[in-house]
């Protein structure tokens, strides 16, 4: 008679076979693993918690100030205006410098900065105003760019230093984001490399306002200059 084979119950007390035990259930819980991290390691957990909390803080506090002082550079922003827009300029520059330097890195500063510029330009002092965007223009932010090297451009150029302003204006063309500016600034550009005697370089922004930006308005003064400078050629 054939005997029949049956699986192995395991005696009382034996221990369970590995691997008869599924994967899954061998496996300790994350949260669980974690944990016992933590009773382990409870100063090294403490610490941890302080310092994530304190950065916290910190984060919050430093986030509340920087809006407190955009609020109040904004304030003493709008105040400077109102001298300006009133032709008081001496005050308005007095203002505007305190706004600079007292709130530095806000977009209150970043625009009283423009202002300022124009301020000077208006005094008759362009290099005062060279003096406040020379090294600003580089860093300002992606708005306020293409202004500043506008307004630098016109203070070289009022001041006769033409090579200076094209390429000031150059600049703020490849700053700027919109059509119409880019070839505004162009245009200026080439009216500065005309007047320097650069004639080449006048030909290669009139050029490409007339190539690139031909919708634009300033693409018929363009077209004029061009004409003039090449004689039809």
């Amino acid at each position: 008679m054939a005997t029949q084979t049956t699986a192995p119950t395991g005696k009382p007390g034996s221990k369970p076979n590995p691997a008869a035990v599924p994967a899954a259930a061998q496996r300790t819980p994350f949260s669980d693993q974690a944990l016992a991290w933590v009773r382990a390691h409870r100063q090294l957990a403490s610490w941890a918690g302080t310092i994530i909390v304190i950065a916290a803080a910190l984060f919050v506090w430093t986030l509340s100030t920087k809006r407190r002082a955009e609020e109040i550079a904004s304030r003493n922003l709008a105040g400077a205006r109102f001298a300006f827009d009133n032709q008081n300029l001496p005050l308005a520059a007095s203002e505007l410098a305190k706004v600079i330097e007292d709130y530095s890195g806000t977009n209150a500063a970043q625009e009283g900065r423009l202002l300022l510029a124009n301020v000077r330009l208006l005094q008759g002092q362009p290099q005062q105003a060279v003096t406040v965007l020379k090294d600003y223009a580089g860093g300002a932010g992606k708005a306020y760019r293409p202004q500043a090297y506008s307004l630098l451009g016109a203070a070289y150029e009022n001041m006769g230093r033409t090579r200076e302003a094209a390429e000031a204006y150059e600049q703020g063309s490849a700053a700027a984001r919109l059509d119409f500016l880019k070839a505004q600034l162009l245009a200026d550009a080439g009216r500065a490399w005309t007047t320097a005697g650069d004639t080449t370089r006048a030909v290669a922004d009139y050029r490409r306002i007339v190539q690139e930006f031909s919708k634009e308005a300033a693409a018929t003064e363009a077209k004029v200059r061009l004409a003039e400078l090449t004689k039809g050629v």
